[in-house]
C-alpha cells in the first residue's frame, strides 16, 4: 500500500512522527540538525506551492528528467546532493519551523490537488500530481527517517 500525501490519515500519522521531533533530536545520518531539516523541508513544499523559486542549470535540468522515474519509485539514498535553495547552515526556532511544517503538509490533505500550484518543477521536469505525492511524501518520510522518526 502506497501513502498519500493527499490521504488524511496517512498525513495524521506523518504528523505524529514530526510531532515526535524534539529539539535534541539527533540525526541518524547527515549533517543537518533537525530544526535545518524542519527548514529544508519547508522549503521543499514551498515550491509545490509556488512559494519558492530555485535556480537549475540546463544540465541539471538535463538530469533530473533522466532519473525522474528511477528516484520517484525507489527511496531516497543517504546524503544526497541537494541545491542550494535547500541549504539550511544557521540555527533556527525549532518550535516554529515545527508547527510550520505541520500546517504546510497538511495542506495536501486538506485542499488536495489545488494546494500545487507548480505543475513543471525546475529540476524534475513536467510534474503530474501522482508526482507531486510521490516526491512529498518520500522526501519528508526519508528526512524523518534520518532523525529516526
Amino acid at each position: 500500500m502506497t501513502n498519500s500525501i493527499y490521504d488524511k490519515s496517512d498525513t495524521e500519522k506523518i504528523i505524529a512522527r514530526i510531532q515526535s521531533l524534539t529539539s535534541e533530536t539527533p540525526a541518524v545520518w547527515g549533517k543537518m540538525t533537525v530544526d535545518q531539516m524542519l527548514q529544508h523541508c519547508n522549503a521543499a513544499i514551498e515550491v509545490a506551492f509556488g512559494e519558492k523559486e530555485i535556480t537549475v542549470n540546463w544540465m541539471m535540468r538535463l538530469l533530473g528528467k533522466l532519473v525522474k522515474k528511477k528516484i520517484f519509485n525507489s527511496d531516497f539514498q543517504h546524503n544526497s546532493p541537494t541545491a542550494p535553495e535547500f541549504i539550511f547552515d544557521d540555527s533556527y526556532d525549532f518550535e516554529t519551523s515545527k508547527t510550520t511544517l505541520i500546517q504546510k503538509y497538511s495542506r495536501f490533505s486538506n485542499e488536495g490537488k489545488s494546494a500545487i500550484t507548480v505543475m513543471k518543477h525546475p529540476f524534475w521536469g513536467n510534474m503530474t500530481y501522482e508526482d507531486w505525492d510521490k516526491l512529498m511524501w518520500k522526501h519528508l518520510d526519508h528526512h524523518l527517517r534520518q532523525f529516526g522518526v
